[in-house]
């Protein structure tokens, strides 16, 4: 039997925050304790806060790792590890690492079989070197001609939890405001505005073509395997209603706020952006995070290309929205541990996986110091 206990914090419970102390006892929380502990053992936190481990649903850094630029690849295994760090200095204790499948232009990291990724998770998680407890969130590209062949890897993996229907089309969704979708594709992909123009004459055919039999078929499988359905960058009421009928648990990113209420009012878990939280507005140009917390129809936040902008963005919840310092880490730990059925975590709570982060705040924002997964320090 092994023990831990973390004394002197001030602890973020689901409904309030109180000083006091934390027993671990074989990885998960044995008690919670207002007040101080008298155990010699004791860790003294020194008055920190004392956080659960944050829980991130969709984040594109390990893709940022394995292709640090454009059409560079980089070793799965050191990519893997350094991506993990990162998560873990970042007080995520348990990631769904976003991989993409299917690029109509057949260019860069979603345009490549990633199964070495799934075994050199396995690997390192075998090896007991990994920090975060990892899943896999497979993103589909749904006009992409070779979505479902780069798919078949994933197929019966034991990570894979959740499957998110992407469109990124030009003219719809994310990219309705062409212009924000031209400064896209010629800066990042580095196209020109003439190979620009003309991908926005191909795409509409290529969408009538392959989105809808990729849709249908993906659907089918998650249904088959008891995969959670997420939709991606809903725009109106239509593809609300669309997510609904395909038994989608969670609207990402929407980009509307009429879009977010209507996800809202029927049941899904709408998740932003946390980088558009910290930044203030939508690198898109589409709704503001902040605007969508406000009106009450926010339910989790992502750290999609930013992993420090989790935490971060529990700390401008607070500032911005006025939520208490309860409700902002509810947004980043309790809330998606609850949309992806991960209900062991998520929570200071007798009985819950041990995974917490230890936060000092400094000039009005959190810094992490320490973190454990299943009661064993990990940063």
């Amino acid at each position: 039997m092994t023990e831990l206990v973390l004394n002197n914090a001030r602890l973020v419970l689901a409904h309030e925050v109180v000083r006091g102390s934390v027993l671990v006892r074989d990885g998960r929380i044995a008690s919670v304790d207002h007040g101080p502990s008298a155990l010699p053992q004791a860790v003294d936190l020194d008055g920190d806060y004392l956080l659960p481990g944050l829980v991130e649903v969709h984040t594109d850094n390990l893709e940022r790792h394995i292709m640090p630029r454009p059409k560079v690849s980089f070793p799965a295994q050191p990519a893997v590890q350094a991506h993990d760090a990162e998560m873990a200095a970042a007080g995520i204790t348990t990631v769904f690492d976003a991989i993409g499948v299917g690029d109509p232009y057949g260019e860069g990291f979603r345009a490549q079989d990633q199964s070495e990724l799934l075994r050199v998770l396995d690997l390192l998680d075998e090896a007991g070197v990994l920090r975060a407890d990892h899943y896999v969130h497979v993103r589909c590209e749904l006009p992409a001609p070779n979505a479902q062949a780069l798919f078949a890897p994933f197929a019966g993996h034991r990570r894979l939890k959740l499957l998110s229907l992407m469109d990124h089309t030009p003219g719809q969704r994310q990219w309705t405001d062409i212009e924000h979708a031209r400064t896209y594709y010629t800066g990042k992909k580095g196209w020109s505005d003439e190979k620009f123009e003309a991908e926005l004459r191909a795409a509409p055919e290529r969408q009538t073509r392959h989105a809808e039999p990729n849709r249908s078929w993906f659907v089918a499988h998650c249904q088959a395997h008891g995969i959670a359905v997420a939709t991606h960058d809903d725009t109106t009421v239509a593809h609300v209603d669309e997510a609904v009928a395909l038994g989608a648990v969670m609207s990402e990113f929407p980009t509307t706020l009429a879009a977010a209420r209507h996800a809202k009012a029927h049941g899904l878990y709408t998740v932003a952006g946390a980088p558009n939280v910290v930044r203030g507005g939508s690198h898109s140009g589409n709704v503001a995070a902040i605007e969508l917390a406000r009106e009450g129809v926010l339910d989790a936040l992502s750290s999609d290309y930013v992993p420090s902008s989790l935490l971060a963005a529990a700390w401008c919840l607070q500032q911005a929205a006025g939520f208490s310092l309860s409700e902002a880490v509810g947004v980043v730990t309790r809330a998606p541990a609850c949309a992806t059925g991960l209900v062991d975590r998520g929570q200071i709570h007798p009985g819950l996986r041990a995974d917490l982060v230890r936060v000092r705040e400094v000039a009005g924002r959190p810094a992490v110091r320490m973190v454990w997964r299943a009661g064993c320090r990990v940063a």
